[in-house]
């Protein structure tokens, strides 16, 4: 048998603290697939290079793998990405790969988190799951998703859907970089007279985004706008790479892109 390779691949974060739920995807993965040499990939020259430049870490683009891969003599390259939709980084890191589809035999790829009506669902009910708390008539969950000019944006807006349609009603989604913002959030919030939020990221990891844009002291935090509006706000800082259900649901999508004919 030719020598096999999984590669899974994230945006990256740049917050050492947040750093493991990347790890925890890329170790249940490894468990998984034994057969399979295990690679790493991030798709954000900024997260690399700040890696590179603070803490003497290389971590790699998917390019400079498979370039590797194909200099090792690798017949079948397995890649997950991590990635929460099929946005822009997603395409990024399609591009890259089929650059090499005339020089390594068997290349497949696995879907991101929230692809199919299933992965939605699934992921909803797991995250309503880990939060573990019965929502009083005035409490409400914000989560906060990064956002993108691209057409999967409307990712966001069908997680929203999918949570409603399982009964949490008081469950809110905006975005950093797209719509539907945090203005909108509120203006919803407001209708139903909410006095409570729960903040939280809608993302892989607890980072930059997280850290900062949802819980930092800056006064256009999502955490410091919401309580300027008069909430209490209480954010849960804790990334989707942090629970072990929603790694399966990356599990299973690797195991899908294997049995898939090519």
């Amino acid at each position: 048998m030719g020598k096999k390779a999984l590669l899974v691949v994230s945006f990256g974060t740049s917050f050492e603290e947040a750093l493991p739920a990347i790890v925890n995807i890329e170790e249940t993965c490894k468990k998984a697939f034994p057969d399979y040499d295990f690679y790493r990939a991030f798709t954000s020259g900024m997260i690399i290079r700040k890696w590179a430049r603070t803490k003497n870490v290389i971590i790699h683009n998917p390019d400079e793998v498979m370039k590797r891969l194909v200099a090792e003599g690798y017949e079948e390259v397995i890649c997950q990405p991590t990635h929460i939709i099929n946005g822009l980084e997603y395409d990024k890191m399609m591009n890259m790969l089929l650059a090499y589809k005339d020089q390594i035999p068997t290349i497949k790829v696995g879907n991101p988190l929230l692809t199919e009506e299933e992965d939605y669902k699934e992921a909803c009910e797991i995250v309503m799951q880990e939060l573990e708390k019965p929502l009083a008539k005035d409490e409400a969950f914000v989560f906060m998703g990064h956002g993108t000019e691209h057409f999967a944006n409307s990712a966001y807006s069908q997680f929203e859907n999918m949570l409603r349609d399982l009964g949490h009603e008081s469950t809110y989604v905006g975005t950093v970089e797209g719509f539907p913002g945090l203005d909108y959030v509120i203006r919803r919030l407001k209708i139903r007279d909410i006095k409570k939020v729960y903040v939280m990221p809608l993302m892989i990891v607890a980072g930059d985004h997280a850290q900062n844009d949802l819980a930092g002291e800056d006064p256009d935090s999502w955490m410091n706008r919401l309580s300027s509006e008069g909430y209490e706000v209480t954010p849960v800082l804790k990334g989707l790479g942090e629970y072990p259900k929603i790694r399966q649901i990356l599990v299973d999508h690797v195991q899908q892109a294997m049995d898939a004919s090519i």
